[in-house]
């Protein structure tokens, strides 16, 4: 196969808003002997893009600059090193950045096979979440059917994974939202009790549920006494995100009485070695959820798709808050 030797990308002229992301072009990445090259099909647009493109969220040493943490696509090209992957074969893969892109290098380990019955362009948007749920939620976890799960920000990409995966093996499952539509959205992915912030309690209804033994927060803020209020006893609770801001005075003596563990991470620093780990898991006891003959069907929450030249679109949109599930580009 004769590859190109530059290729259309989308980039940064400086930080700031949507409007500082434009269409250039870049010479085509070449692979290291651990890599493989796709060709891009679909790409996902998540949070951390938009925190980058303010300047919040520089990429790691080595990584590109190019924003893009997830990807669909046809391998063209791989190192001396890769033995799994061939030549023409279809795969999604987390990135380490550049999948705003019309090729990007990713490490062989951190790609993985389409599930079935998901289309290329809808198998875009489930890297990084699926990832994120999946690694900070229930990798290496002992999981109780029937306990609570509290997912804040239910239908976004992140609160959409988190309901579907927690149903899956058998929590039960509460989140938030904003609105009636988003809370039947939520309802739709396999949520059990579906709270409208705006005119209801999460706190008063999931203490009223038995307590959360596990919460899935983005939003930070006044949400982190409140999350600890609405925990019982041994409880987790994860921070992914702070929208509503990270620095806050609350009483811990709550947290200590009800030996609660508050933690929170990014994704993009760790280890390659942890994310290969984390691509096998999701693999072996996630993607067959996606089969349509699974008790639990998952499904893709594809809201938009945009053209790669129109990312400053996709990007208005998301910080908008009006999606239900991912934002796409597509190539």
């Amino acid at each position: 196969m004769t590859l190109p030797t530059t290729m259309t990308v989308i980039e940064m002229t400086e930080a700031g808003g949507p409007d500082v992301l434009t269409t250039g072009q870049r010479d085509l990445p070449q692979c290291r002997d651990h890599e493989v090259l796709i060709k891009v099909h679909s790409a996902g647009v998540n949070g951390p893009d938009l925190v980058q493109r303010r300047g919040h969220y520089p990429p790691p040493k080595g990584a590109s600059d190019l924003l893009g943490l997830e990807v669909s696509g046809e391998i063209v090209a791989k190192g001396d090193a890769v033995s799994r992957w061939a030549i023409g074969e279809a795969v999604i893969a987390l990135t380490n950045g550049g999948g705003y892109a019309e090729y990007v290098a990713v490490d062989a380990e951190h790609c993985l096979t389409i599930p079935q019955g998901v289309s290329m362009t809808d198998a875009a948007g489930l890297p990084e979440t699926y990832f994120t749920v999946w690694s900070n939620v229930f990798m290496g976890q002992t999981i109780t059917a029937g306990d609570n799960f509290l997912v804040h920000g239910g239908s976004g990409g992140i609160g959409a994974t988190a309901i579907q995966m927690g149903t899956a093996l058998g929590m039960t499952v509460i989140t938030t939202a904003d609105g009636e539509e988003a809370c039947q959205f939520c309802r739709d992915l396999g949520a059990k009790i579906a709270v409208d912030f705006r005119n209801e309690d999460f706190v008063e209804v999931t203490r009223e549920a038995g307590g959360a033994s596990i919460i899935l927060d983005i939003i930070g803020g006044d949400y982190i006494a409140r999350n600890i209020k609405a925990a019982k006893a041994d409880a987790r609770l994860i921070h992914l995100a702070f929208n509503k801001g990270s620095k806050v005075d609350i009483d811990l003596m709550p947290m200590m009485l009800k030996r609660l563990t508050l933690t929170g991470s990014t994704l993009r620093s760790r280890p390659d070695a942890f994310k290969a780990a984390v691509a096998r898991d999701l693999e072996e006891k996630i993607w067959p959820f996606f089969a349509p003959s699974s008790p639990f069907a998952m499904q893709v929450t594809t809201f938009k798709t945009f053209p790669l030249a129109e990312a400053a679109e996709a990007h208005r949109l998301m910080e908008s808050g009006h999606q239900r599930g991912k934002i796409l580009l597509q190539l």
